[in-house]
């Protein structure tokens, strides 16, 4: 069902049972008011009638009668018995023969014991009261039809079952002209947001004024597109920048083994040829797995092999892998607040992927320091490893800190050293994808600090 319509069902729903309640419940009040004053105007004839008969020396029954003829009362077809103590009817008065009312003994008894007792039949009425007196007990049975009160009461249940109506069908019409103005924002964000492709990502939806719940939605879709936008972008330039990574070694080996062939050459010529090309094979097959990397650390957790990690294992496999790769490059470890516990120092995470991050930043450091040497310090505190990989090197710009983490990115002063320019940025999407953070603090002709945080696996 569309969201319209639960609305307007919602909204129309709730004006029911609210109208339900107030119509019910003013009908329940004007009802049971009606029937306590009809009660009590019939307990005040009965008792009237009673004193009047008490005094026969001043009213004889005759003249009681023409009294309770005479009295001006709304209702109709008034009738009035009164019984003795021996349940004999000393008098009664009706406005029209044809008036009956139910008296027998277990009535007049029930009167005697509760006092008072009302009961209706049909549209009549009656009131049965005791008045007792010494030597004088006396039981009135006073009856009538409440014409005027019940005319009312039907009146105002017409007026009640209209107004119910009316209110339903207004609230109808009220809430499918809410739902269509609370929704208008909805359809043109969603008119907005199906224009908007990957060839024009850098439109925007307009937010406008109101500080609302669909300014929130419109600004989120903004970021969400902002990240969309920079991630295309993002992929752009490393399709770009991977093609031409690969494209110059394959050019190189084009070449090569073109102008070997244009004519016969001696063996060490061959030879010559043939160690270029595997140099260049060499660095194609880096890069590849270089990417191959990045593409897995560009990915989900719920693709990786995650596992409990001891981090000083990790780390301390890094000072011989460094130097394997090359002879002059050197890193020193230093653990502080090494604890005893063994739990303490373990990472939810892929080993191999965590290594290569670490030894990334670590081989950076060895690059451009001048006596190639990195120095690696592990703190452990409450919930989180924080390592710092420190070298002597000159320093990065402040301009250019955002920009080193971006894939193929390499400054001008650091072109002529080896590498691809990914190794930064294979590193910050590794530790970003263990729910980790990386800081940069450099100062220029002093050296550069990278600072790593992880969470400890306990704390996840």
């Amino acid at each position: 069902m569309p969201i319209r319509f639960r609305i307007i069902l919602l909204f129309t729903l709730v004006v029911f049972f609210i109208l339900g309640i107030v119509c019910g419940s003013i009908y329940y009040f004007s009802s049971t008011a009606r029937t306590k004053m009809t009660k009590t105007r019939l307990t005040n004839r009965a008792m009237t009638t009673v004193r009047l008969l008490r005094q026969p020396e001043v009213f004889n029954r005759e003249l009681v009668r023409k009294i309770d003829s005479s009295m001006s009362m709304s209702f109709k077809h008034k009738s009035v018995q009164v019984y003795n103590e021996e349940n004999k009817r000393v008098y009664m008065f009706m406005d029209s023969p044809a008036d009956t009312i139910r008296s027998t003994p277990a009535l007049l008894n029930e009167a005697r014991i509760k006092e008072n007792i009302y009961f209706k039949e049909g549209n009549r009425e009656t009131v049965v009261v005791h008045a007792p007196l010494q030597g004088n007990d006396l039981v009135i049975i006073s009856t009538a039809i409440d014409e005027t009160g019940l005319q009312n009461l039907v009146s105002l249940q017409r007026l009640l079952l209209i107004s119910f109506i009316l209110g339903i069908l207004i609230s109808f019409a009220g809430g499918y002209l809410f739902s269509t103005r609370l929704l208008r924002p909805v359809k043109e964000i969603t008119e907005e947001v199906t224009d908007i492709y990957a060839y024009n990502l850098a439109r925007r939806i307009p937010t406008g004024n109101t500080k609302d719940e669909w300014y929130k939605l419109s600004i989120t879709l903004n970021d969400l597109l902002d990240r969309l936008n920079q991630s295309f972008e993002m992929q752009r330039r490393f399709i770009s920048n991977a093609s031409h990574e690969l494209s110059t070694p394959l050019t190189l080996i084009s070449s090569q083994l073109e102008v070997s062939l244009q004519r016969n050459r001696s063996e060490d010529e061959y030879r010559k040829v043939m160690q270029e090309v595997l140099k260049d094979v060499h660095y194609m097959n880096n890069l590849v797995q270089t990417l191959l990397k990045f593409a897995t650390a560009s990915g989900n957790p719920g693709g990786l092999n995650i596992d409990l990690v001891r981090i000083d294992e990790v780390l301390m496999r890094i000072p011989a892998s460094i130097q394997k790769q090359d002879a002059k490059f050197s890193v020193s470890l230093q653990f502080n607040n090494f604890p005893e516990d063994e739990d303490l120092l373990l990472v939810f995470g892929n080993e191999e992927l965590l290594f290569t991050a670490f030894r990334n930043i670590a081989v950076n450091a060895c690059k451009y320091s001048p006596d190639h040497r990195a120095e690696l310090i592990l703190t452990v505190t409450t919930g989180h490893f924080i390592i710092h990989i420190i070298d002597k090197g000159p320093g990065i710009p402040e301009n250019e800190v955002e920009n080193i983490f971006q894939p193929f990115y390499r400054m001008e002063e650091t072109r002529s050293v080896s590498g691809f320019g990914l190794g930064l940025s294979l590193a910050s999407r590794i530790i970003k994808l263990h729910k980790g953070e990386i800081k940069v603090d450099s100062d220029a002709n002093k050296g550069t600090t990278f600072i790593l945080q992880l969470p400890v696996a306990s704390k996840l």
